[in-house]
Order: C-alpha cells, then structure tokens, then sequence
C-alpha cells in the first residue's frame, strides 16, 4: 500500500440508514417532529399538473390530528401545511357557482377572514405514488398577507373537498427517523 493509498477513503459497504434524512426525501412509516407533536408519515403523493409541474405532499398524522404537508418545488422549494376541513362549512353558494360558472367566485369568506382566487390547475393525483392517478381541478385562494390560503378541489361533478393552511419553513420540521430503524450497533 503506497502512503496516498493510506488518504483514499474505502467505499462504504454499509450505508448509514440515518443519512439523507431530509424532508424532500420522507417516505411511509418515518417520523417527524413538527408544532411539538410527534408525527408519522402515513401517505405519500404526488399531483401532477403537466409539463414536469408536480406538488408533492406526505399526510402526517399524530395521535390527534391529520395535517398534510406540501412541496412545491421552483427555483426553490415552497413548503406548506393543510388540514381538511368540512367543505360544508364554506358557503354553500360556492357549490352553486361552481356548477353554474365551472368555477368559484373569486373570493371566500371563511372563518372571518377573505381569500382571493389565486391559482386554478387541472391535474392528476397520484395516492402513494400509484399510477395513473385521480382527475382533479383545483381552485387555490390567499388571504391579503399571502401567507394563508384555502383549497378547493374538484373530484368529480358534484364531489368537493376542501382545506386551509399556511406556508411554513423545512427547519420547522425536526427528528426525522425511518419507521424501521435496524441499526447494527
């Protein structure tokens, strides 16, 4: 062995199982910490908007609650936390609107506060990665700081969902761990 063969780094037989242990990469069965609950990560999806668009989102639930949390990636990535919420509990001339105009009006009020529609896409959902995906349209809307929105998607004529959320940091998110965690120590 030559003194330089003494620097190189062998390759790594066993890969650590806590490497790349990143949000982007969280999949079914890990934990994350978030808003001091414990979380686990229940489901993994995807929407498909065409032309290379895709929102990835993880359902994580606790012992509480169910919250799901989005990533759109851009120049950068944009993260962001929902809860589903009764689509009964938004005006029910949105429905009407919607199925008179194929869209919603152009703000909500919910919860005292007004959303403004922001954004309308066709696309694909995708539960837990599976092909060929779901058909959905979905309306989103902010309220005036940009920092709050409200969701309406579409499954079918007369089939609605809806949810509200905020925009949030990756550092938010803390302790992710794999479900399974064998380590030979």
């Amino acid at each position: 062995m030559g003194f330089m063969d003494f620097f190189k780094r062998k390759k790594n037989e066993n890969p650590d199982p806590l490497s790349d242990l990143t949000l982007p990469n969280l999949k079914q069965g890990f934990f994350v910490d978030y808003d001091m609950k414990t979380r686990c990560v229940t489901q993994c999806n995807y929407y498909d908007w065409g032309s290379d668009d895709l929102t990835y989102e993880w359902q994580l639930t606790s012992a509480d609650e169910t919250i799901y949390l989005e990533r759109e990636p851009d120049d950068e990535d944009y993260w962001s936390v929902s809860r589903k919420i009764s689509f009964n509990s938004i005006d029910n001339k949105v429905t009407e609107h919607i199925l008179t105009h194929q869209d919603p009006p152009s703000q909500i009020i919910y919860n005292k506060t007004t959303f403004f529609l922001s954004e309308t896409g066709g696309g694909r959902f995708h539960k837990d990665g599976k092909e060929p995906g779901r058909e959905l349209v979905k309306w989103d809307f902010e309220d005036d700081t940009g920092k709050n929105f409200l969701s309406i998607e579409q499954w079918g004529e007369k089939d609605f969902e809806a949810s509200t959320g905020y925009r949030v940091e990756a550092y938010q998110f803390t302790n992710i761990l794999p479900g399974n965690m064998s380590l030979n120590l």
